[in-house]
């Protein structure tokens, strides 16, 4: 497939259009291999309104003849399961056995939709009171977008698709557009079967065409997965346009190896976990926090292990692990590993040594296996996630400061522990706070069939820690800021607008290095919306007129005048922009003119 032009899946035909070129090119030589483009408002619509019209006669098949169409297409994955495994090997660079091992994955959930009508079952409950029956059964919601990464063409596409097709709706898939030609061949194959064209459609493109048809009322759910910071898009631009919406993230995913575990059964695994597929992956392990005692051991053995890694400019089949995904993903990563050397890391094995292509005539987006020592959790590198072969190793005393590390990060995910010890062992699975690794944006499945049987919506997370709380709630305020036209604001809002800007402002607020300094300066009792509704009731007349006590039981007097406070608003969606914010009333005092002088004034 070389320099071939690929267009959209519409109705179960290629559809072409005059959309921007994006040309898609083999990490591993750096070879243009195709073209596609980003769709146009018309393609886009074109796809909506297939989907919409397959949707309606897809909801009316039986369950037995859904099941039918989903084995169908099983059958054919399993079919061409080489030619999709070397399209994922030369548009990614996925070494072959990992890039089957993906679709292998996928396949076990595309049979596992086969089962729809286990799935599917309602509940009938009869006189749950006097005469009275009850029943449950599940509808489709309509027309779900999937917008999937890059590191996993074939899974995650797999992962969304088939049950939501199971469930009675139809789909528009948006690969990534540094690697689409798996998905779009996938898509091609189900559109072999005999189910309604137009129930899986695809459109190429990127965040124009994706912000589009998030804005359109004819798609009812949005399922995403991909980085942090476009989840957090994806989720809030979802919402605000009636969707149900998944919205996974990056990770930062721990290990802990204690004094008394087996060496070499560690270093085994943690080195399959850090460098398979290249760290490109949310599972990929990026830390290990070793006891003192140990260390040296653990480093020896583990770094003699990973230098017979095979990487770099070997055939696909024969390597470790393949390239990364693109020249600027290769630069971020280098980047972030100059970072932790500045930072005071210790870079004991530096991957970059192995392609500094500024230097060099070989091709490839080739990274070496990097070991990182002396980390701290306060720096950069730690804190931010990666996405590639980079291993960083942090030292602790013992298991209790490792449960405190990986507790006050702010990414959630995954995470093990080595140790001969069962009570170290529960010790720890009790101790893991577990809320820290469930995404923030929530689980709103295109149709409550899905639980975790799927394994769709469990291996991500979103930044929910301390740090990453603080850091949502500055984003929202500034959002509330980016919105309100200050100029065109009355009097009063305008002292909203200036506190709401004096606390984004504050910038030592945020700086949180762990979760008892974030519970010091938040307290977890904090300011939210209707305190803010409060400050509304009040603008429009002099501070000084105003010396309220306000304290936790007289918080529902807040409460009931917040209807009164709502009319006040002129800036739309105040409260819906700001219903995360939380703020600590110490930071209150410092950013604001207001003389607050007694602790629980102004409390919620």
């Amino acid at each position: 497939m070389k320099n071939t032009d690929i267009g959209h899946i519409i109705s179960g035909e290629e559809f072409k259009d005059n959309g921007e070129i994006i040309e898609i090119i083999n990490p591993t030589n750096e070879e243009k291999i195709a073209r596609i483009t980003s769709a146009t408002e018309d393609t886009i619509d074109k796809a909506i309104k297939s989907s919409l019209k397959a949707q309606k006669i897809w909801q009316t098949f039986s369950l037995a003849k859904r099941t039918q169409i989903l084995f169908e297409f099983k059958e054919l994955l399993e079919k061409n399961e080489d030619k999709i495994t070397r399209l994922i090997s030369e548009d990614l660079g996925k070494v072959y056995d990992d890039a089957k091992g993906e679709l292998r994955r996928g396949i076990e959930n595309v049979e596992y939709a086969c089962g729809v009508g286990e799935i599917l079952k309602g509940e009938y409950n009869k006189n749950i009171s006097s005469s009275i029956d009850s029943w449950s059964e599940f509808s489709p919601v309509g027309v779900v977008l999937g917008i999937t990464p890059f590191n996993f063409p074939a899974m995650i596409p797999l992962w969304m698709f088939p049950l939501a097709l199971a469930a009675g709706n139809s789909f528009i898939l948006k690969p990534s557009e540094k690697d689409p030609l798996a998905t779009i061949f996938i898509t091609k194959l189900f559109n072999e079967t005999r189910a309604p064209k137009g129930l899986l459609n695809l459109i190429n493109g990127q965040k124009d065409q994706v912000e589009k048809m998030l804005e359109d009322k004819r798609i009812s759910a949005v399922s995403f997965v991909g980085s942090t910071e476009v989840a957090r898009q994806i989720y809030t631009n979802s919402t605000k346009n009636g969707k149900r919406c998944q919205a996974l993230g990056g990770a930062k995913n721990h290990a802990l190896v204690l004094s008394d575990a087996k060496i070499s059964q560690a270093t085994d695994q943690l080195i399959s976990a850090a460098f398979g597929s290249s760290g490109q992956r949310c599972m990929a392990l990026s830390v290990v926090m070793v006891e003192k005692k140990i260390k040296k051991l653990f480093l020896d053995d583990l770094i003699t292990k990973v230098k017979n890694l095979k990487v770099g400019f070997q055939k696909l089949e024969s390597n470790s692990y393949g390239p990364l995904v693109s020249d600027d993903h290769l630069n971020n990563v280098q980047n972030y590993i100059k970072l932790a050397k500045d930072e005071g890391g210790e870079i004991i094995l530096d991957g970059r040594e192995i392609n500094d292509r500024r230097n060099s005539d070989k091709k490839g987006y080739f990274l070496g296996p990097t070991v990182i020592d002396s980390v701290k959790p306060n720096m950069k590198s730690y804190l931010n996630e990666i996405f590639g072969p980079v291993l960083q190793i942090i030292e602790i005393d013992n298991i209790e400061e490792g449960i405190q590390i990986i507790n006050q990060n702010s990414f959630g995910n995954g995470c093990c522990i080595f140790t001969e010890n069962g009570n170290y062992a529960r010790d720890y699975e009790q101790h893991i706070n577990y809320d820290w690794a469930v995404n923030y944006y929530g689980l709103d499945f295109v149709n409550e069939i899905l639980d975790s049987n799927v394994g769709f919506g469990f291996e991500s997370s979103i930044d929910v820690g301390p740090n990453g709380r603080i850091k949502e709630f500055k984003e929202r305020l500034q959002e509330f800021l980016n919105d309100a036209e200050e100029d065109k604001l009355s009097d009063g809002s305008k002292k909203v607008f200036k506190l709401v800007k004096s606390l984004v402002n504050s910038t030592h607020y945020y700086d949180c290095n762990d979760l008892k300094e974030f519970n010091e300066k938040v307290n977890l009792v904090q300011l939210n919306t209707i305190a803010i509704e409060y400050f509304y009731s009040l603008a429009d007349k002099p501070v000084t007129d105003y010396n309220p006590s306000f304290s936790v039981q007289t918080s529902t007097i807040i409460g009931s005048h917040v209807n009164v406070f709502k009319n006040k608003f002129d800036i739309q969606n105040f409260q819906l922009k700001l219903n995360i914010a939380r703020l600590d009333i110490n930071l209150l005092k410092e950013a604001t003119a207001f003389d607050i002088k007694e602790k629980d004034k102004f409390i919620y």
